[in-house]
């Protein structure tokens, strides 16, 4: 079986998508699948790829585009011209995400040339979501959207609150869902606390909470630094620091900073920036907490992540986990509000034996989560589809 994936960026620092693809893609190679990736060179910036010819990145088959217009469309002529040539040496097409010019050009040239392909839309159908830039969101529902949606023979979700959202709402029903998978690391890694202690200055040895994502607005960070600044002002809880390590728009974090610096909070809220490789496992194992309270999230790598290393969690209800995380009783559930996280908190940090026995709890729902169990039932729904 022949299967094109279609994303538009693999950016590590574009968030949870860029990172869940590659797994993705070099699992479904190992059960047998010829796999190919598409993708432009948005937000690359070292090691430049080779433009325009398959070339491995990470494993993976790749063709990189030139991104030419667009911080968040993307557009790609060369992208939408190869597609067009190329479509028909494919069985089925998998793109990922929906607002972007990539995501057109490939569903354009499918129903142009009657290739099925699956679309997973990534959260932005979520009610939250398309509640943001209203205007412009329902204008392209309206001109490309729909037509993409309803021409899929396939929607694959990340979880079953993200599917019944969306078919409630869109009124779609050929939903399948299929969580994305974690990578285990060997249970011999390093903690490697002195060079974390390098990396993140002022971290010292204090427990801390880690947010670990890239930052953008619907993560209501500066909700949580304003709970995390107040509950820590108290000399019972002043030991502890949030780390909030990721990149994104300079105005965003320009923001963030300025509520930082507005409640006096310098000395415990940490940026040390995107994390990757040992440095980020290193943040994930010696965390004594992951914090994810957005307002809308469609899975949350992140939270399987920290899982994986028995550190517990605090979401919100609109995490689409939650409840796998509340059944499992590996974390805390608190509503996105200053009053609800600064009690929720409050409790997490009196209580470390707690925080062990939920971390403990997380460690097993984990196990769950594997990329050869996401590319078995991907390679299911394919078989549905193309037989």
């Amino acid at each position: 079986m022949k299967v094109l994936h279609v994303i538009p960026s693999v950016a590590p620092d574009s968030g949870g998508p860029a990172q869940a693809i590659i797994p993705m893609c070099r699992q479904l190679k190992s059960q047998g699948v010829d796999v190919l990736l598409v993708t432009t060179d948005a937000g690359i910036t070292t090691n430049s790829p080779i433009r325009d010819r398959v070339v491995d990145y990470k494993g993976v088959s790749t063709v990189f585009f030139k991104s030419q217009l667009g911080e968040s469309f993307k557009f790609s002529r060369p992208m939408s011209v190869w597609l067009d040539r190329n479509i028909t040496k494919f069985d089925l097409v998998h793109v990922h995400a929906i607002f972007n010019h990539a995501s057109i050009a490939a569903t354009r040239a499918c129903q142009n040339q009657h290739v099925p392909y699956v679309i997973r839309p990534l959260g932005s159908l979520d009610p939250w979501s398309m509640s943001q830039k209203r205007f412009r969101k329902q204008l392209f529902w309206r001109l490309s959207g729909q037509k993409m949606m309803h021409g899929a023979a396939a929607v694959h979700y990340t979880t079953n609150a993200e599917r019944d959202s969306v078919e409630q709402t869109l009124r779609l029903n050929h939903g399948h869902v299929i969580p994305l998978g974690i990578e285990f690391e060997p249970t011999d890694f390093p903690a490697q606390a002195n060079g974390l202690k390098n990396l993140l200055s002022g971290l010292d040895h204090h427990p801390y909470v880690l947010v670990l994502s890239r930052l953008h607005p619907k993560k209501a960070l500066d909700v949580l630094i304003e709970a995390f600044a107040h509950v820590t002002s108290n000399d019972q809880f002043a030991e502890w620091r949030l780390v909030i390590a990721g990149e994104g728009p300079s105005d965003y974090m320009e923001r963030l900073r300025g509520v930082v610096a507005n409640e006096n909070a310098e000395a415990r809220i940490i940026f040390p920036g995107w994390l990757d490789g040992d440095n980020k496992r290193s943040a994930l194992r010696n965390a004594s907490l992951l914090a994810l309270a957005s307002y809308q999230e469609n899975f949350g790598l992140c939270v399987m992540e920290a899982l994986s290393y028995s550190v517990p969690v605090l979401i919100s209800p609109q995490v689409n986990l939650a409840d796998e995380i509340k059944n499992a009783g590996a974390g805390w559930i608190s509503n996105v509000d200053r009053k609800a996280l600064e009690a929720a908190l409050s409790d997490i940090f009196q209580n470390g034996s707690e925080r062990a026995t939920r971390g403990s709890a997380g460690k097993v729902l984990s196990q769950q989560f594997t990329w050869d169990r996401t590319a078995t039932q991907l390679i299911r729904m394919y078989s549905s589809i193309t037989t």
